[in-house]
């Protein structure tokens, strides 16, 4: 074989081979592409699948929402929507109702201002423009996936009727205590008027010496002084802490306390202390009120120690405002479990008592702004503190001559405006009587 013979055999072997090859990549070609095909069927049957499911949680999200459409158009209370930055993006026609038009896109703060007026006492309840009265709730801030769709929801629940019926209810109690209180009293105001006139009618006997007719207008005097008590609770308990309030002064207060004193105690040997540490002595409350509760606290301090004891009257000042007021005795004391409640109307453990005493008390400290407080233990005695924010302030003196007008509680707001300000920055009462002490056996 010569090598033309050679190469032309060669080279149809490599045809040969080149050609088996190209088969046997055709048939892997063929098997990859089957394989491919099949895989694509796969995928788009997932792909229909998850259309399909999609569209199903599509629907069931339109009928959520239609669902909750319908509930929040059902909805008695009112629902405002509110952006990140505090705009109206969505509310229900309840809520437009209550705050008018114009509404979406505005800002909450204008809405306030122009629909709501606030309502004292209650930071939660507003008044609208028709008079209803709505309790606001506010959520806390509501975080979605996208910080735009961020805000919150205000919700306004028409609590008129609710109000309505409360206050009924609390003037129904009202006039049952008032029931109750009037028979109470009827055999307090008996007795004390039946002595009063025995003695009375005794006066006008010629045989009557100048000693018995002394002892007789005493006895009088007495008992006219009690009802006198008696008729002042009743009327401050039936005022339910609806009291005016005016200046006075405090060091004459204390001094009408301690020449009162002197009749509480009769004979008795009482060591009475008051003891006046504030260096402001214009108050701003109601004197009448305060002296009857200060009174009240006074002779149940009396009866305490009987005819020899000791009773200690402090006077001092909480920060700017407050007065804080102690009256302490070396009495018997209180059992605690009557401490809890002893500020309930018509409670009482004396057998002959009203039970107002120390619920006129409370009420007057409350009407005032303040609070009361008592601490006792058995055998060492009882303490009542009285925390009143009555000091006032418009006569105070700041550094440099300059004087300024503080901003008095809620309910010290009631004719402040009858009495002008000082502005001459000096105090209308120059004896403040700091530090005074009154020790005297009464």
């Amino acid at each position: 074989m010569n090598l033309y013979q050679t190469q032309k055999k060669q080279k149809a072997d490599q045809l040969t081979d080149a050609f088996r090859i190209f088969n046997e990549l055709s048939q892997n070609l063929s098997v990859s592409y089957q394989g491919l095909e099949e895989q694509v069927a796969k995928l788009h049957g997932e792909l229909a699948f998850a259309h399909s499911e999609r569209l199903k949680t599509l629907e069931e999200k339109e009928r959520l929402a239609g669902r909750l459409e319908k509930i929040l158009a059902a909805l008695p209370a009112g629902v405002i929507v509110l952006d990140v930055g505090g705009k109206v993006v969505d509310c229900n026609a309840v809520a437009m109702d209550f705050l008018g038009e114009p509404l979406i896109g505005q800002d909450w703060l204008d809405v306030v201002a122009r629909s709501l007026i606030p309502v004292s006492g209650n930071p939660h309840e507003c008044q609208l423009s028709n008079g209803k009265r709505v309790n606001m709730t506010v959520s806390r801030d509501v975080v979605c996936n996208d910080a735009a769709d961020s805000g919150q929801i205000i919700v306004l629940s028409d609590v008129s009727e609710m109000r309505n019926l409360q206050d009924l209810l609390n003037q129904q109690k009202q006039l049952s205590a008032m029931g109750e209180m009037v028979a109470s009293m009827a055999h307090q105001v008996r007795t004390p008027l039946t002595t009063a006139i025995l003695y009375a009618s005794q006066m006008g006997s010629p045989a009557l010496d100048n000693e018995k007719r002394l002892r007789f207008s005493q006895k009088i005097l007495e008992r006219l002084q009690y009802l006198e008590r008696q008729v002042n609770d009743m009327l401050i308990f039936a005022k339910d802490g609806r009291l005016a309030m005016e200046t006075f002064s405090l060091a004459e207060l204390l001094n009408h306390l301690r020449e009162t004193a002197k009749e509480y105690t009769g004979s008795g040997r009482i060591d009475l202390q008051i003891i006046n540490d504030v260096q402001n002595d214009t108050m701003l409350g109601n004197e009448n009120a305060l002296r009857g509760a200060l009174l009240n606290l006074l002779n149940n301090a009396v009866e305490a120690v009987s005819q020899n004891g000791c009773i200690r009257i402090s006077v001092s000042q909480l920060g700017s405002s407050e007065l804080r007021i102690v009256i302490k005795d070396d009495g018997p004391g209180i059992a605690k479990e009557l401490c809890q409640r002893i500020f309930e109307p018509f409670f009482t453990t004396k057998t002959h008592g009203t039970g107002l005493g120390l619920a006129v008390v409370d009420s007057v400290v409350k009407a005032h702004g303040g609070h009361v407080h008592v601490e006792s233990v058995l055998g060492q005695g009882t303490v009542f503190s009285l925390v009143l924010p009555c000091i006032d302030q418009a006569f105070n003196v700041l550094p440099g001559g300059f004087s300024h007008k503080a901003v008095l509680p809620d309910a010290l707001r009631v004719n402040t405006n009858l009495f002008p300000t000082d502005l001459s920055g000096k105090n209308h009462h120059q004896n403040h009587n700091k530090g005074e002490l009154s020790h005297e056996t009464v």
